[in-house]
């Protein structure tokens, strides 16, 4: 059943928009507690610290923080492959190009595609960055987050790197949660405006939340 549910177009739509609103939950809260740099560094670093400890004792050091990372990469993967499928099957189904145009489609929805492609990068070189120490500029400093983002912001690149992300992240929000409801059946002609005006918003909340660490980095509120 699992099988014949994932080879059908609607099954693999089904994957997407679970996946995607998995995502969007953990870019919510990610967000309101990248907002904690504002408070200083000793809060931001013990909420990091926080992080690793979440569920003791019953669960050991770190055993959360890697639990919500393999539900995070299994619902990247599948809303990745599942995008990539459709994508090739949505071409194979009609490989002549339109003789008439079709109406023109929303920036977000052409830059779908795209977006995700700059989103997989971004997260490999975030990762990379800020998890891992490997390409972080300066000294990598374990257990001092704090210092790493005003690290990480105070390079143009680090900033130009994350701003293109962060706007791809709002557009791909704006298109895919109102794609999402449609596809699990929250969508109907009563309910779409109040669908898109929910999407418009968290996309906006979104960006504007995340770009504010840059920014304030920046601007010398974040040093």
């Amino acid at each position: 059943m699992a099988r014949t549910v994932w080879d059908s177009s609607v099954g693999k739509k089904t994957v997407m928009a679970v996946s995607g609103l998995i995502m969007l939950s953990y870019l919510v809260v990610h967000m309101m507690g990248n907002l904690k740099i504002f408070f200083g560094a000793g809060e931001f670093n013990e909420y990091a610290h926080w992080l690793r400890t979440v569920g003791e004792p019953f669960m050991h050091y770190e055993w959360t923080l890697w639990l919500v990372r393999i539900v995070l990469v299994v619902a990247v993967i599948a809303h990745g492959v599942s995008a990539y499928q459709l994508s090739r099957r949505d071409i194979k189904a009609r490989p002549n190009k339109y003789v008439h145009k079709k109406p023109r489609a929303s920036y977000a929805t052409r830059t779908m595609r795209w977006g995700g492609i700059i989103l997989a990068l971004f997260i490999v070189w975030h990762l990379l960055d800020l998890t891992t120490g490997t390409v972080h500029s300066g000294g990598f400093e374990e257990g001092r987050p704090y210092q790493n983002v005003v690290d990480t912001f105070s390079t143009w690149y680090g900033n130009v790197i994350y701003i293109v992300a962060v706007l791809a992240v709002g557009m791909h929000i704006r298109h895919g949660f109102w794609s999402a409801a449609q596809t699990l059946g929250a969508g109907s002609r009563s309910r779409d405006r109040a669908l898109k005006t929910v999407a418009n918003v968290l996309a906006l909340v979104l960006t504007c939340g995340f770009l504010a660490v840059p920014v304030g980095v920046m601007t010398g509120v974040v040093s």
